[in-house]
């Protein structure tokens, strides 16, 4: 996509070689934001940008967390193609982890190795996926339950349309001492027992091909093991996560293990962002599925073992003055899936000194600002805000201004800008 748009001198990837792990020096405060202002001073807001210098940064600081690993792009972090196929150029990136069948099929247009992260009973895209040897050959469906393959076969009996490849989903939530499950509810696939004797059933339907597993660990992938301002949860988050990583390790390998024993598995996949390292020392895995760590939103500062660059970001304009010392801003209310809470919301960086008013917060259509900054703000004027996980952010702009050398040198359609919508 990226060479399609003639952007490729300005959007290619580079593996820039190994990074430290402390976040440098020119993608932190002020003077980043500054120089991304200055950049894009042409341009009417609401827009957003990739910051190709902090993109590149993270996408080669990924490569390294994860230890030689091959990483498998999580397209929902994303929902920009030209970003996913531009990743998937670099040595090291492999495959599409894909968040629906539909999404999966148009990925694999180009992409020939997609696997879909959750089940689909999505009739329509499975008639066309069975009936396409091309796209059967490319995409890979997740099951963790006899009826999901029956859907499939509801659809075309064996016989009458291509060999379906599956992935066996293995729960890999916590269920700790007195706190009980932590993680998230997926898979009802638990132990080295389950899993067996789901790849035996998989394997004695005839139409279906057993190729891969996926455990995603995100009571350790996606929980800050520092998060700011909250130092005894930290404490215990870490606690949490050695155990966790501990028990998962021992029960993945196991799992992995009995399935092998039944299916030639072509992967096992695990973790997310936040695991690269613990998920790359499990010798069960072969590839790590990760996507937000390359556009960096606030929610990965509450982390301390790494630290992206905010290479996303979005500008939205101010609007009105309700009093003097408030500003409100048209938008705002770019919300990230999670509990409902403020570190879901957008996070204001520029100008500094500028919160939500806290009975109203981020809404759809205005947000009033208040803090010294707010003062001083007029209407014509632009805030700057970072998302906080980076999906959401793809939904609510058509394209991103690409800023390389403090300069926009083109854009980049989203999945939205595509006139593709899949969830």
């Amino acid at each position: 996509m990226s060479a399609q748009l003639g952007l490729r001198s300005g959007f290619e990837l580079t593996d820039t070689g190994v990074s430290a792990s402390a976040l440098p020096a020119r993608f932190r405060g002020a003077e980043y934001w500054r120089a991304l202002d200055a950049a894009t001073s042409e341009l009417d807001p609401p827009f957003a940008v990739l910051q190709l210098d902090a993109l590149r940064h993270n996408a080669s600081d990924m490569l390294r967390r994860a230890g030689g690993m091959p990483i498998r792009v999580a397209s929902k972090s994303l929902r920009v193609r030209g970003v996913i196929e531009a990743l998937l150029e670099l040595p090291g990136y492999h495959g599409v982890l894909a968040y629906t069948l539909a999404e999966a099929l148009w990925l694999a247009e180009t992409v020939d190795d997609v696997v879909v992260g959750y089940p689909s009973v999505d009739r329509a895209a499975i008639r066309r996926l069975a009936t396409d040897p091309a796209l059967a050959a490319r995409v890979t469906l997740m099951v963790d339950s006899p009826e999901q393959l029956d859907v499939v076969d509801a659809v075309l009996r064996p016989g009458e349309r291509e060999n379906v490849r599956v992935c066996l989903e293995l729960d890999a939530s916590w269920n700790a001492p007195v706190l009980g499950h932590l993680g998230v509810w997926r898979s009802p696939v638990h132990s080295a027992a389950d899993a067996g004797a789901l790849a035996a059933y998989i394997t004695s339907r005839p139409g279906f091909t057993l190729v891969g597993m996926m455990a995603y660990e995100a009571q350790i992938a996606g929980v800050g093991n520092q998060p700011i301002g909250k130092p005894v949860d930290g404490v215990i988050n870490r606690w949490m996560q050695r155990q966790s990583i501990a028990e998962l390790h021992e029960r993945r390998g196991a799992a992995v293990a009995a399935v092998r024993a039944i299916a030639p598995l072509e992967f096992v996949n695990g973790g997310g962002t936040g695991s690269l390292e613990s998920t790359s020392s499990d010798a069960s895995v072969t590839e790590i599925a990760a996507g937000s760590g390359a556009f960096g939103g606030h929610l990965f500062d509450n982390y301390g073992h790494f630290a992206p660059a905010p290479a996303a970001a979005f500008a939205l304009p101010i609007v009105r003055k309700a009093t003097e010392d408030t500003a409100t801003m048209l938008g705002g209310g770019w919300v990230a899936s999670g509990p409902p809470a403020a570190d879901r919301l957008p996070q204001l960086v520029w100008p500094e000194g500028l919160s939500f008013v806290s009975r109203e917060m981020a809404g759809e259509v205005q947000s009033p600002l208040t803090g010294e900054a707010a003062v001083r703000l007029r209407p014509g004027d632009r805030v700057w805000l970072r998302h906080t996980k980076s999906g959401e952010l793809s939904e609510h702009v058509n394209e991103f201004a690409l800023i390389d050398d403090n300069a926009v040198v083109g854009t980049l359609p989203s999945y939205r800008g595509e006139g593709k919508a899949f969830l």
